[in-house]
């Protein structure tokens, strides 16, 4: 849950100075002047729950950094083999399941009812992707950490994934970067296009504040997402929400029905670490 809390702070700030589409549609946002925006970010995976959705509202661009949690509202998860659940409100604005579990190949709908409106969502958690390794090189300086370290002290590293893509399959993948335990907030995503079936090799971009050192231990998550939420990200770093903060504001592609914002994603995942020399 830590997770999706943090990506919950880094992305909403961006969220909220920045126009956003939902089905393509766009929506303008007037920064300080504009109504509060439903914010929703929910995942299912095949790891064992609970899964987390979370509720907050946007804030104008001149108020505190302070998301209000959006309580009362009713959050049910569904699959297309007849499974349902109502989530319990855990915490103000946070739902959680009890009994659901993900399954590769089912397709979930997140439905959620909220000051009188009803959002909707919907994923499809594709298979897993195994990581054949992970090595570590000198970082150069250009979103691997913020550099190598000048000439004394030890040299910032970082982190390639490689991995075989399915042939035959579409596929669309996002990486998970843990540090000693702490996620980063960086967004890493792919795609096999043109790639099918090959080794695929993808460097990994951290926070320019983020410095990967030996002795480090390194979590990398590879998930296997779909389409709609490779777009959701593919399109939120070019409004410059991801690692260099370089893009012109743009218009993120939600997943999510009746203009909410955020995303909802069932995803697969394998992960493998590295203990940096």
């Amino acid at each position: 849950m830590k997770q999706l809390f943090g990506l919950n702070k880094f992305i909403l700030f961006i969220l909220s100075v920045v126009s956003f589409s939902s089905c393509q549609k766009v929506v303008n946002i007037d920064l300080n002047s504009s109504a509060p925006q439903i914010v929703i970010e929910g995942e299912v995976s095949d790891l064992p729950g609970p899964y987390t959705v979370v509720l907050t509202k946007t804030v104008n661009y001149d108020q505190s950094n302070t998301f209000p949690p959006v309580q009362g509202a009713s959050v049910t998860i569904n699959d297309d083999a007849g499974n349902s659940e109502l989530l319990t409100e855990a915490s103000p604005g946070v739902y959680k399941t009890i009994n659901l579990q993900g399954v590769v190949g089912r397709t979930y709908t997140l439905n959620v009812v909220a000051d009188n409106k009803d959002y909707q969502a919907v994923s499809k958690l594709n298979s897993p992707v195994n990581i054949d390794t992970l090595v570590a090189e000198n970082a150069s300086g250009f979103g691997g950490g913020g550099g190598g370290g000048g000439n004394s002290g030890p040299k910032s590293k970082v982190v390639i994934a490689k991995f075989t893509d399915p042939i035959g399959v579409v596929n669309y993948y996002r990486f998970m970067e843990s540090i000693n335990g702490l996620t980063t907030t960086s967004i890493n995503i792919t795609s096999d296009n043109l790639r099918d079936g090959t080794l695929i090799e993808q460097r990994l971009r951290t926070n320019s504040d983020v410095k990967i050192l030996p002795f480090d231990t390194v979590t990398v998550q590879l998930r296997s997402i779909d389409f709609g939420v490779f777009e959701y990200f593919r399109t939120f770093n070019r409004t410059g929400g991801g690692a260099f903060n370089s893009s012109t504001p743009a218009n993120p592609s939600s997943n999510i029905s009746n203009g909410a914002l955020g995303y909802f994603s069932a995803y697969s995942v394998k992960s493998k670490s590295i203990v940096i020399q």
